[in-house]
Formats: C-alpha cells, structure tokens, sequence
C-alpha cells in the first residue's frame, strides 16, 4: 500500500482520471471548486463527499511534492 501512495504514476494517474472526470462540459472537480467559493448556498453532504472523492488525488500529489521538497531540503 506504501508503494502505491509513494508512486509519481499511480498518483498521475488518478488526477487525471478520477480526479477530473467527468471532463466535459468542465471538470467535476472545478465545479464543486467554484461551488464553494460562491458561498456553497445549496450543498448536500454528497456534494461536499464528491469534493473530497474527485479531490482526493490532487492531496496525493501535494503530499507527494512536500516530501520531496522536504527531503532535498535536508540533503
């Protein structure tokens, strides 16, 4: 599972795929995004899940960016 959170392909992967879909007419992600900062008047728990769901890769790759900025810090 380690190997699997650690992986620059996996992670790619995933916010391409999961992370943006559906693509058209826009992606679902950048919808809720704009949701939210409209005021997010109107959202259901399962639309606040559905962040989180389409979301959740992005944090991946985030994590994934600070440890490797936090490792060459150190070297």
């Amino acid at each position: 599972m380690k190997e699997l959170l650690n992986s620059w392909k996996i992670i790619a992967l995933l916010c391409l795929t999961l992370g943006l879909a559906p693509y058209f007419p826009e992606p679902h992600l950048l919808g809720k995004l704009k949701w939210v900062w409209g005021g997010a008047k109107g959202m259901q728990p399962m639309d606040w899940f559905d962040l989180i769901f389409h979301g959740f890769p992005f944090l991946l790759l985030l994590r994934l960016l600070l440890l490797k900025a936090l490792r060459k810090g150190i070297e």
